[in-house]
């Protein structure tokens, strides 16, 4: 069973760098759902797999920290062109007022 949770982990993690490179954010909330349960579950036979979890863990930490650092991007991205919006809004407003 060991060596069936940390390749349900591997291909999991496999899995959310697909949907991340194809920026599916459904797929990526599914993904993570299941990659909760398989940890949790990895934990629980921890002691016969050890050293292989700790590097599937860390690979998770780094796919994770890829996902959480492409989010902090996306919302600064969709901020700005919110911000260019109320500006163009604004700008029309005056515009019209004068015009």
């Amino acid at each position: 069973m060991a060596n069936s949770v940390l390749q349900q982990i591997e291909s999991t993690r496999l899995a959310l760098i697909d949907a991340f490179q194809k920026e599916d954010w459904e797929r990526i909330g599914a993904l993570d759902s299941s990659c909760r349960e398989q940890v949790s579950a990895a934990m629980a036979d921890s002691a016969d797999i050890e050293e292989a979890l700790r590097e599937q863990m860390e690979a998770l930490v780094e796919v994770y920290r890829q996902l959480t650092a492409a989010c902090v991007r996306k919302r600064e991205a969709v901020g700005e062109e919110l911000t260019l919006l109320v500006k163009s809004s604004q700008s029309a407003k005056i515009y019209q007022m004068f015009g």
